[in-house]
Parts: structure tokens; sequence; C-alpha cells
């Protein structure tokens, strides 16, 4: 049984549906789609105060905006990219191309083939989020995409240097300081100056993920991505002070981040609540996190943690931890999350940040149907046949035949019964007709 010591409103994927902002999003994606540059300088403008006189950085301008970092940066941003590249390539390692003979002589098989073409957006609103450069950019790389472009917005009028560093140094092939809606559209529609991409990852705000949204199908999307949540499963060994600290650092990310505890002891559950109210006052993100927790957070008493599991994977939250005496027990008993964080060791912000996993991850219940960006989203899998075995076709011929003409498909069953009579010499009335007074009717 369930004892509510916190409760909030549940986000769903209808609070992404906001009638103005896909008013205005239609509207702009619209004018780029008939008047390319043109538009793109608008909306830059309008909305960036941006007046380039080209949106793309020369190879020259990012080595300026580079070399005005501390090398520690740098350093810092090669250490991560190199823990995201690992796990990236493992990933693309586990995929095999697979063939088998079914029949003698028949082959069939499927291959991983690269998109040809991706857009990577990293956002650059409330902070300049350098490590989607990592996520959207390298996971392309490595899955084989020929030609990555990357865009990030100004910010404040400002170049978002450590962002652009990131972007090279994961292998962007085009990089170019624009953001929001028009971002997104050039990309996937492609203008005058930029070529369109085949598919679209990375995070933004609620006009980004709109523009997604309203451009998926004519061009294919990492996933549609709510504000960022954290739940945390705890017993009664889970530190109160840790639940606590995790708590805040996602709900930083916005005043709409969810934050919920689901725990079998009350005691940690007061405890985490009473160090949230003393570190909140002093925390310099508390303009987005304090909201965030007075209006989305949420803790949860339950009576044991098959309970607390089961809670949990009901949520479907982007991001899990558990802080229980054995955490790897999650890793049998839940089934819904976007990425699981196992031991009070191994913290949301790890995955945000730096261990190499991908941060770009289903939310608002997405997690029941999905996981979250990897080298896979950037790569078709797709199929090949080849019959070698001219029996093995007359066989196959026989069997489509008789299948297709239960769904009243003829010509699907005369393109099967064509083989049937080349290579087993059946008979069928309709090719006699049809190739009465030919040559092939003569040698028949």
């Amino acid at each position: 049984m369930i004892k509510y010591l916190k409760q909030s409103p549940s986000k769903s994927f209808a609070d992404t549906s906001h009638t103005d902002v896909a008013e205005r999003v239609g509207q702009i994606i619209a004018e780029i789609r008939s008047d390319g540059d043109a538009a793109v300088r608008k909306y830059a403008e309008l909305f960036d105060k941006q007046t380039l006189e080209s949106f793309r950085l020369s190879d020259e301008r990012i080595e300026e905006i580079m070399g005005t970092l501390d090398q520690q940066v740098i350093d810092d941003i090669v250490f991560v990219q190199n823990q995201v590249r690992t796990f990236a390539q493992a990933q693309r390692d586990s995929m095999q191309d697979v063939e088998i003979e079914t029949l003698p002589g028949v082959f069939l098989g499927h291959r991983h083939v690269p998109v040809e073409a991706a857009g990577a957006y990293i956002p650059g609103g409330k902070y300049p989020l350098t490590a989607s450069a990592h996520m959207t950019i390298i996971t392309a790389k490595v899955a084989g995409v020929p030609r990555v472009a990357a865009c990030t917005p100004p910010i404040r009028g400002e170049i978002p240097a450590a962002t652009i560093a990131a972007m090279k140094l994961a292998g962007a092939d085009e990089i170019y300081l624009l953001g929001g809606v028009q971002a997104v559209a050039a990309m996937a529609l492609g203008t005058e100056s930029i070529d369109p991409v085949d598919m679209i990852a990375g995070p933004g705000n609620a006009y980004v993920a709109e523009a997604k949204r309203q451009l998926f199908g004519e061009i294919g999307i990492d996933l549609f991505a709510g504000p960022t949540e954290i739940l945390i499963v705890a017993d009664e060994h889970a530190d109160p002070f840790f639940v606590a600290v995790d708590l805040l650092s996602q709900a930083e990310h916005g005043p709409d981040s969810p934050a919920i505890l689901v725990t079998t002891s009350e005691r940690v559950a007061r405890e985490a609540m009473d160090h949230i109210e003393r570190i909140l006052p002093d925390m310099p993100t508390k303009d987005f996190a304090e909201p965030a927790w007075r209006n989305w957070g949420q803790v949860l008493v339950v009576d044991d943690l098959d309970e607390a599991y089961s809670v949990a994977d009901g949520f479907a939250a982007e991001h899990v931890q558990i802080f229980t005496a054995d955490p790897a027990a999650a890793l049998n008993k839940m089934h819904n999350y976007g990425a699981l964080f196992l031991g009070e060791n191994t913290c949301v912000s790890y995955g945000d940040k730096v261990i190499g996993t991908n941060h770009v991850l289903p939310t608002l219940g997405a997690a029941r149907y999905t996981g979250g960006l990897w080298v896979g989203k950037y790569l078709k899998t797709v199929t090949y046949q080849t019959i070698e075995n001219a029996a093995s076709s007359a066989e196959l011929g026989t069997v489509l035949g008789r299948a297709a003409r239960v769904e009243l498909f003829e010509g699907h069953a005369r393109s099967g019964d064509a083989r049937a009579w080349r290579h087993a010499g059946q008979q069928f009335e309709w090719i006699d007709k049809a190739l009465a007074g030919t040559a092939a009717g003569a040698a028949t």
C-alpha cells in the first residue's frame, strides 16, 4: 500500500501538446520551407539577436574559439568523449550482419546501414549543454554516418566556446551557430546554404520538441523529449542526504522537472525531505529546482521492494536510481526506465555528463516502449534475399500461388506461378494464354 508524504500531478505525453506552441512552430517551419535562408535569418535575428553573415563556422573560426578555452576544459572534453565513444563502439560491435540459408539455395540476410546525413541539435538556453554534443555527434559517427551537421545557439549573444569545442572534437562535419526551431527546420528541410539531413537528434525546449514532432515522418528523429525526470528507489539502507542531493541535481534542469522518491523506509523519506529543505535555499539553481520540487516532486512510502519496483515501473521514468542493499536486483525486477543507475556510487549526473552512456533518454512514460539514443538509432536494419536454387524457387512459387489467391492477390500469385512454370514445368492456363503465338509459347 502506498503512503504519500508528498504528492504532485504526474506528467504525461499530453502535457507536451500546446496549441500556441504548435501554431507558432508550424508557421516558422512553413516560412523556412518556402523562403529558406531568408526565413532562417529572420528568426535568428528575432529570437537570438543574431546577424551573422554565415551561420556556418569555418575551421579557422572554430580554432580561434577553441583557443579561448583553458587546456583543462579541452582535456576534460576529450576524457568524457573517450568514455562515450568507447561505449558507443561496444554497442556498434554488438550489432552483427546476418545471413542464413532457409532452404537449399535460399539466402536471407540483414545489414545495418547508417543514414547518410544526421543533424545534431545541442541546446543552449538555460545552460550550455556541452555534453549533448558528445551524445549526438559521437554516437552518429561511431554508427558510420558520413555527414553530421550540428547546430547550437549563441547564449545571450555570446558564442558557447566549450560547446563549439565539443562539437568539433566529437567529429561534426559542419557546425552552425544557430538555434531553436529555425535550426531544426533548416537541417530537416534544407536551405540554400544548409543541405538537408535524414534524421535529427538532440534535446531542446518545447519549441524544439514541437518542431521535431511536426517534421517527424519527413525526417527521422531520436525520440520525443519532455522535461528531465528522476526517480529514486530506496530502502532503509539508503543515505537520505545522497537521496536529497540527487533528486535536486535533476530538478535544476527546469521548473517542470519531476523528482520522485519511492522508498520502503519512512525514516529515509522524511530525512531526505528535511535535507532538501535545508539545501534548496542556498542552491544557485534554486530558481529552477525549487518550483520543480514544490510542484512536481513526490515522495511515496511502500511496503516492500517488490512494490517499490512495481510503482517505479508504473512511472516509467527517464532516470531511475537504485539505493538499496542489493541494487543489481533491479536489473531483473524493473522493465520501464530510460537508464538505470545502480548503487549510491552511481548518480544520474554521471550519466548526464561523464560516464559514457547516452543521456538522450525517453521521458513522459515513453520508457514503456523505447530506450534512449544509441548507435542503433542512426542505423537502418535492412534485409536482402536471393535464391540460387531453381527447385527452391519453384517450391516457393507454388506456395506463393496458393497463399496469394487466399488473399485475392492474383498478380502476386502469378509471380509465383511463373517460377513454378519455368523451373518445375507446372502448367497454368493463364500462362498458356499469355504466351500463345509467341516464341516463348512455341518453345513451351
